[in-house]
């Protein structure tokens, strides 16, 4: 069990106590940490990006001239996207960028954070804070 220094809000030493290596004292893999970090920020994401497409343009209905005869070229609608105020062709539609992470590999992730931590010296651990 690593031992580590209990500090108060002032900074002075108070103690020192054992941790629990179940959770202090796992092994660092690099992987699980990527997974579960890209797994958390792609679930930040909003993802209400949005363009109109043919179908959501307003208007449109009636085909613009016949099929033949006029000597232009053949057309359906005046919301495709070839034609100005038309739709957007394959533009971004909302979409959900969250990305599942079992919770078992999500708890591994943090117990490998803390260790990580912990071997660094990075962890201040301090027994009572007083706002």
């Amino acid at each position: 069990m690593p031992k580590y220094n209990l500090i108060n809000q002032k900074g002075d030493f108070l103690s020192q106590i054992d941790l629990d290596d179940e959770i202090f004292g796992i092994s660092i893999n690099k992987q699980v940490l990527y997974d579960v970090v890209n797994a958390q920020r792609a679930s930040m994401r909003q993802g209400t990006h949005a363009t109109k497409n043919r179908a959501l343009v307003s208007g449109g209905g009636k085909k613009p001239w016949r099929q033949k005869g006029t000597g232009r070229a053949r057309h359906g609608t005046i919301r495709s996207p070839l034609w100005r105020g038309g739709g957007v062709a394959f533009g971004p539609s909302p979409r959900d960028y969250s990305v599942k992470v079992n919770q078992k590999v999500r708890r591994l992730a943090l117990k490998m954070a803390l260790s990580w931590k912990i071997n660094n010296k990075n962890l201040i651990l301090i027994d009572n804070i007083n706002l």
